[in-house]
């Protein structure tokens, strides 16, 4: 059972998903960027906060077109700094505010590139213990990662926090099309359709741009492009093999997941309670309300639920 229970006038999904996401402001918060290369000769942006000293370390993976200043990455990363932990949002290919060089960009299975940021910060040799957390897209990204790995995980990982994760992507990518999702999947592929018009002007003759004017859902847009760009042969070949539900009995270290019910970008497949109820690692938590990456604190204050869970579950 989950203790939380959102603001009074936030009395629907909808609100508890959108109020959060445009109101919310963490203040005081600079990154120092840092860009490191990755092996197939493209670039991803690292943004640090690193106040004081510190041998621990949160790595945050952002959702479907987000960023690094995002409001709920820069809460997780002030919420566990304050605790004194260094921080450490990474931005997808293409999500830093410049486009990235090749023509794939980023996707819900591209645990490649996470492996990329945790082998350079491993090489540091600065990080005990490195702390994994991740949100929507990046939620099932870190899922995936830490399942694929299993007992070959990099011995710094010590626990992962994971929230508003489409564990089962076929069944979200429907849901978010239903009709009474409109807004969202409209916003999400305004900017995935501008990122690829962007990339056709940098490398002519490589992108067909007349299919963006027939995409309405974001498995259309997955079909057209994301599939095939990054070498599946069909959107749903895509989700299978990048759901991380499939990858959650591979995890074997502290990891908590937590789903509100009422999420409206998740299908019921994204609440395997069932399935999980004896599994040695994993902790779900499954509030009734929260909406998709809302969490929002019912007594006012900075601290999100979802950032107090965390802090709970991982250090305390």
């Amino acid at each position: 059972m989950s203790s939380y229970k959102p603001p009074f006038y936030l009395f629907n999904a909808h609100l508890q998903t959108i109020i959060p996401s445009l109101f919310r402001k963490v203040s005081n918060i600079q990154y120092e960027r840092e860009r490191i290369r990755t092996e197939d000769k493209d670039f991803l942006d690292l943004d640090w906060y690193r106040p004081g000293n510190s041998d621990r370390l949160l790595i945050v993976s952002h959702g479907l077109e987000g960023d690094s200043g995002r409001s709920y990455v820069k809460g997780i990363i002030k919420a566990f700094a304050q605790k004194g932990c260094h921080g450490l949002a990474w931005n997808f290919r293409g999500c830093s505010g410049e486009p990235n060089l090749l023509e794939r960009f980023y996707h819900s299975g591209a645990t490649e590139d996470l492996e990329e940021v945790i082998r350079y910060v491993r090489n540091m040799g600065k990080y005990r213990e490195i702390f994994l957390s991740g949100f929507s897209l990046g939620g099932n990204l870190t899922l995936k990662y830490l399942g694929e790995r299993g007992a070959a995980l990099h011995p710094e990982i010590r626990k992962a926090a994971v929230f508003s994760v489409p564990l089962h992507l076929s069944g979200s990518s429907s849901k978010i099309s239903q009709r009474g999702n409109w807004i969202y999947n409209k916003r999400f592929l305004n900017r995935l359709e501008e990122k690829i018009r962007t990339k056709a002007a940098k490398m002519p003759g490589r992108f067909n741009i007349n299919a963006l004017d027939k995409i309405k859902t974001l498995r259309e847009f997955d079909e057209a492009y994301t599939a095939p760009l990054h070498g599946f042969e069909s959107a749903e070949a895509y989700y299978a093999h990048c759901s991380s539900l499939r990858f959650l009995q591979g995890i074997n270290i502290p990891t908590l997941i937590m789903n509100a019910k009422n999420d409206p970008f998740l299908s019921e497949l994204c609440f395997p309670e069932e399935e999980l109820a004896g599994h040695s690692y994993i902790t779900f938590e499954a509030p009734e309300e929260g909406g998709h990456v809302g969490f929002a604190p019912a007594g006012g204050g900075e601290l999100y639920y979802s950032e107090q869970q965390a802090l709970e579950f991982v250090l305390g």
